[in-house]
């Protein structure tokens, strides 16, 4: 088994392999695991009943600014038919902050 590439004591340029990361410092993995927004459990690479939503951010007259906030939801969370429940959460969570803060979403 290989080391981890954060415990490891191997020179930089191995740890870099070990990590998937370039030499400008960003993330090149093929894969990057998703978490659900309802439960912050893992949502696997096999979990095909898994939804990744973009939801669009408008200004005062309706018009997309080009900003969005995405929320991802677990097969598990879907096949209870939580979703709906878990989305309007969530959003008025994210409203809520943002009002707080004087941001309009």
């Amino acid at each position: 088994r290989p080391p981890r590439a954060d415990r490891c004591s191997l020179c930089p340029s191995a740890r870099q392999l070990l990590a998937m990361i370039n030499n400008e410092g960003v993330n090149v993995d093929l894969y990057i695991p998703r978490k659900c927004s309802a439960t912050n459990r893992l949502i696997g690479a096999k979990d095909r009943a898994s939804v990744q939503l973009n939801i669009g951010h408008v200004d005062v007259n309706g018009v997309y600014t080009g900003e969005c906030t995405t929320y991802a939801f677990s097969g598990f969370v879907r096949g209870q038919g939580e979703t709906d429940g878990s989305l309007d959460r969530l959003w008025a969570k994210e409203t809520a902050a943002a009002s707080a803060a004087g941001k309009l979403i």
